[in-house]
């Protein structure tokens, strides 16, 4: 049997089910040729009769992305296919997906067909689709819940009709691992001319078990997995594509199969999705999770210190990211904290770790997460006590508006020399951080924002939590105000005084380096 498993993304059809909106054909277009960098095998750009937008996403798709097959959805009917073979038509590789619901659940609830109707459906659906496309797949819909005997006779049609692949699936996430393996076992054993097609499986998260369910197919057979970037989906979503590809590659040993995604595009095509399709990733999410690759835990971080492979089954690298990260919190041990201070610029004989442990930890205690910035503050202020601002903002004054380009004035005292400097920028607080810039010269990426109101009523106090990073490392801001340009502004002086202190203590803390840029 072929070793290879065919990634089928459908995260432009069923992923885009799930948004709130509909995305832009420049939107889709993104997508696509980042999916195509990623080098998945068959891209199902949409489903062409759900309206003229969706035509026109597809065929621009097939006209524009080389590489992956660009498939298109059709439903068991002749004018659904008719209208699919148009949209993928200027595409230099195509398939037409065609289905139809094959449980009783929906032969009796939605269509309101016999078993006799519907598996004529299919024959002539799939024998329309031939006429258009040498490439064509069939899905029963809602297969794990239909009855064995049809299912099988459904499959036998399709495939005797000229189906290429056969996908089967779980289109509620009712089944479990061990029960779709089953059916996988008994299509390959009772169907006759099952090996003349590619079994493939598509898997719904109702039940939490959609990776499972597609692995325990593969591992009986099933040769394509139908899946999302980040798991994107109707209701609790579908298989996550970079779940898939990372336990085929990392479990190679048990499963015996191969993909030929590029893993390190896996993490660039995950944020891609997540930004513009406007669904944050949650922070424990396998894989591609911001937590994915971080060690908290004491034990933890001393074990990968000495050995990455004691607590990373991947490196951050094969998705694409340029390394783990340590969170450093009251749970951090001490040889965490001095390999930091080393990395920062101390030498180990300037560090006392005993003392220095345990201001950390009262630090840690109050703050939770504990920067680079902290870190310095802590071992500088040993001897010099509160550290005092290099920068003051003496002056601020935004002009922005739906018609006006918004525009930022601002005056800082730099030990006694004031400087004046305006920008403009996509907002307020982007103006406001540009002029700033402009004085101070600082290179800075602002990579988190959180505003919340810590009083009540229309004069709420507000307070602004900046985290950036620049070459000198990462850093965290806050500021408070009742404007919230104000806050935001004094939070990113908070960042620039900082960056300022570490500068001024000496090269040992100072040294170039590039910013570690997670993809």
């Amino acid at each position: 049997m072929n070793n290879k498993v065919v990634i089928f993304d459908t995260t432009l059809r069923d992923g885009e089910q799930a948004l709130a909106t509909s995305l832009s054909v420049e939107q889709k277009v993104r997508i696509c040729r980042q999916l195509a960098r990623l080098k998945v095998d068959v891209i199902e750009a949409g489903f062409p009769i759900s309206s003229p937008g969706d035509f026109e996403s597809v065929t621009t798709i097939a006209k524009q992305v080389r590489g992956p097959i660009i498939c298109g959805l059709a439903r068991a009917v002749q004018k659904d296919v008719e209208t699919c073979a148009k949209a993928i038509r200027p595409a230099a590789r195509r398939r037409i997906h065609t289905f139809v619901g094959t449980s009783a659940i929906h032969a009796k609830g939605q269509l309101r067909k016999s078993e006799k109707e519907i598996l004529d459906m299919v024959k002539r659906s799939v024998k329309a689709a031939r006429r258009f496309c040498d490439d064509v797949e069939f899905s029963p819909m809602d297969a794990g819940r239909t009855r064995a005997d049809f299912l099988c006779r459904v499959v036998e049609a399709a495939i005797a009709q000229g189906a290429a692949t056969v996908n089967i699936p779980d289109t509620v996430g009712y089944t479990l691992p061990e029960e779709f393996a089953a059916i996988i076992d008994m299509l390959r054993n009772r169907v006759p001319n099952v090996d003349k097609a590619i079994l493939s499986v598509h898997c719904h998260n109702d039940l939490g078990m959609a990776t499972a369910n597609a692995l325990n197919a593969v591992a009986h057979g099933a040769r394509q997995v139908e899946c999302t970037v980040n798991g994107i989906g109707e209701r609790a979503g579908n298989t996550a594509m970079e779940e898939i590809v990372m336990a085929i590659k990392v479990r190679k040993d048990l499963l015996a199969v191969r993909t030929e995604v590029d893993t390190r595009e896996i993490m660039r095509t995950s944020r891609l999705v997540r930004d513009i399709c406007g669904m944050p990733v949650q922070p424990n999410k396998a894989v591609v999770g911001s937590n994915a690759f971080s060690h908290s835990s004491g034990i933890h971080q001393d074990g990968v210190l000495k050995s990455k492979k004691t607590y990373e089954i991947m490196t951050p690298r094969s998705v694409g990211l340029k390394e783990n990260r340590m969170n450093l919190t009251s749970r951090s041990g001490s040889h965490m904290v001095k390999a930091r201070l080393v990395s920062l610029g101390y030498s180990e004989k300037e560090i006392d770790i005993e003392p220095f442990y345990r201001r950390f930890i009262q630090l840690a205690d109050k703050k939770g997460t504990i920067y680079d910035d902290d870190l310095v503050t802590l071992m500088e202020s040993r001897d010099k006590g509160d550290l005092e601002d290099i920068y003051a903002l003496e002056y601020l004054n935004v002009s922005s508006g739906t018609s006006t380009v918004p525009t930022a004035t601002v005056r800082i005292n730099a030990r006694g020399k004031v400087h004046q400097e305006a920008a403009c920028g996509d907002g307020a607080v982007d103006a406001a951080t540009k002029a700033i810039d402009r004085i101070a010269g600082f290179t800075i990426n602002v990579d988190d924002y959180h505003l919340d109101a810590i009083t009540r009523g229309r004069e709420a106090l507000g307070r602004v939590k900046m985290t950036g990073t620049s070459p000198e490392g990462t850093f965290t801001g806050v500021g408070t105000s009742t404007d919230i340009v104000d806050a935001s502004a004094r939070a990113y002086m908070d960042i620039v005084n900082k960056i300022a202190r570490m500068r001024k203590f000496g090269k040992k803390l100072y040294r170039r380096r590039k910013p570690e840029e997670d993809l």
